[in-house]
């Protein structure tokens, strides 16, 4: 077994990895285009990151502790939600309508805790087989939430540098970067939506799901 530490360096590293799933970044894209500047960019990361970890945490760590099993049905179910908030996104962007700053707030801890929904039975279940003390795993959903937090922030201000700084120059650029990352949300989400509902049977009577 790996020493405590390099167990734990090893969630940090992973969980920087994981910020950068397709999903993630699709809707982090279709958040940040709205955004005029990096502060509220990276803000926006921040928060996402968040929601993640909080989901992570509460769900994973229940998995952890008490051995539960997510039934496939329950797992594509998350996935779909997954999928139907990218949609959402994507229609907000088109629609053009502004949030209040609370809303603001409360938008990208939203779409992280349901991307956390989606993720954590995979983070869990590659804990409960590498790390047999659960307070040990509940550690390890930490440092990955941490490094989840940490990559998400990177990505968002790599999205938003080029999008913020064409907007100082071309005024219009930002609408247009809204509308295009609005479409390739609502593509994404439906895309998702057929694999989970139809390529792996969400809606029948033998689901399959693999956490991922």
């Amino acid at each position: 077994m790996l020493p405590s530490l390099a167990l734990l360096g090893i969630g940090l590293l992973l969980g920087m990895r994981h910020a950068v799933d397709p999903d993630h970044v699709v809707a982090v894209t279709t958040i940040v285009s709205r955004q005029p500047s990096l502060a509220r960019a990276s803000a926006i990361g921040a928060l996402w990151g968040v929601g993640h970890t909080g989901t992570i945490l509460l769900l994973g760590g229940a998995i952890i502790l008490f051995r539960i099993a997510i039934p496939p049905r329950l797992g594509l179910a998350m996935e779909l939600a997954v999928a139907i908030m990218l949609i959402v996104l994507g229609l907000l962007n088109l629609s053009g309508r502004t949030l209040s700053g609370m809303q603001s707030a409360l938008r990208p801890l939203l779409v992280g805790f349901v991307h956390g929904l989606a993720g954590s039975a995979f983070v869990a279940m590659l804990v409960v087989a590498a790390i047999p003390q659960p307070l040990m795993g509940v550690a390890y959903l930490l440092t990955f939430g941490l490094g989840t937090i940490t990559g998400m922030v990177l990505v968002t201000v790599a999205i938003a540098t080029p999008s913020v700084f064409a907007a100082k120059r071309f005024s219009h650029v930002q609408r247009y970067l809204r509308v295009a990352s609005g479409v390739v949300s609502i593509a994404f989400g439906i895309f998702l939506a057929h694999e989970v509902s139809i390529v792996h049977g969400l809606f029948t009577s033998t689901p399959t799901w693999t956490p991922k």
